[in-house]
């Protein structure tokens, strides 16, 4: 099949809005809208940090950024990677990360739980009782990465969420009447001391065109999943999603369209938390005791009742 917008050979149909493309049709195609949401959600000059797991998602948006700003002398990409420790898993990613900062020259951070928390994922997960991995690791996660950015003066942070992951959350929160958190999705329009803000730029791309993307650029791409996320509530969404859009090409954007729409009444009935540092870390809180601590506390207390 021809490329819609050439004579070419396509390597991919794009069904939501029915046009073949070729390969640096597609290319284009990724970049425009990246380079679009760049601009909409605002990219400061200084250091940009950038959660760098190794995954596809991050690689590609951190390749993006550095294609942006790489010959802009007031904008620096440091790349963060958080180490889980998680055997047989994020080992893998975090090669992959640094063989990519190496490649392009981006300063390449890597912090982890064992040094921050005290504990690894895999240890965590031992006496985790009622809570799954992921509600622990995101929370620890968040920790690691603003901690990180603070300490290299970061100005923004950059996610790798695609468009499933933004589509999946906005109706997680929809379905557990969590108005209040959709209200706080990044990216985040507030500066708030000591919370370094958070932008998307693959807000509008769908998972698979990461994908191939990534595969087109030639990264080393895992294809390995977290052996936790079994238990993540977010597959269930993910599924739901998955199907609807094969029915109803466009559903995911429709979602992403549906919140923009409603983002400025949400932001002004739950604006930002008034943050305060934490008595016991000093991380930024709405409470005076920060969720990282307490939930540290918790694994040592079990780990002192075995």
């Amino acid at each position: 099949m021809q490329c819609s917008k050439c004579s070419k050979e396509a390597i991919t149909f794009i069904r939501y809005n029915g046009t073949y493309l070729c390969r640096q049709h597609f290319i284009e195609f990724v970049e425009k809208r990246v380079r679009k949401e760049i601009r909409k959600q605002g990219l400061p000059k200084g250091n940009i940090a950038v959660a760098l797991s190794g995954g596809k998602d991050s690689l590609v948006a951190c390749y993006l950024l550095w294609k942006i700003t790489h010959k802009d002398t007031t904008r620096h990409i440091h790349a963060i990677t958080v180490d889980e420790g998680i055997t047989g898993y994020r080992d893998k990613t975090i090669e992959i990360a640094k063989k990519f900062c190496n490649e392009y020259d981006i300063p390449h951070h890597i912090i982890s739980f064992k040094d921050e928390i005290g504990f690894t994922l895999d240890e965590i997960s031992r006496v985790r009782k009622e809570l799954a991995e992921c509600t622990y690791c995101g929370v620890f996660r968040r920790y690691c990465l603003n901690k990180v950015a603070m300490e290299i003066d970061a100005k923004v942070m950059a996610m790798g969420h695609n468009l499933d992951d933004v589509a999946q959350t906005i109706l997680m929160n929809f379905v557990r009447s969590d108005i209040e958190r959709m209200a706080r999705m990044a990216p985040h329009k507030k500066v708030q001391p000591g919370l370094i803000p958070r932008i998307l730029p693959l807000r509008t791309i769908p998972e698979k065109e990461t994908t191939l993307y990534a595969y087109i650029k030639g990264f080393d791409v895992s294809e390995d999943e977290c052996p936790y996320a079994i238990r993540a509530m977010r597959g269930i969404y993910r599924d739901f999603i998955m199907q609807l859009e094969e029915k109803h090409p466009g559903s995911r954007h429709s979602i992403l369209k549906s919140f923009l729409e409603i983002e400025d009444c949400l932001r002004q009935k739950y604006p930002p938390a008034n943050l305060k540092p934490c008595e016991i870390c000093g991380q930024p809180s709405s409470e005076p005791i920060c969720m990282a601590c307490q939930l540290k506390k918790k694994i040592k207390e079990r780990y002192s009742e075995k």
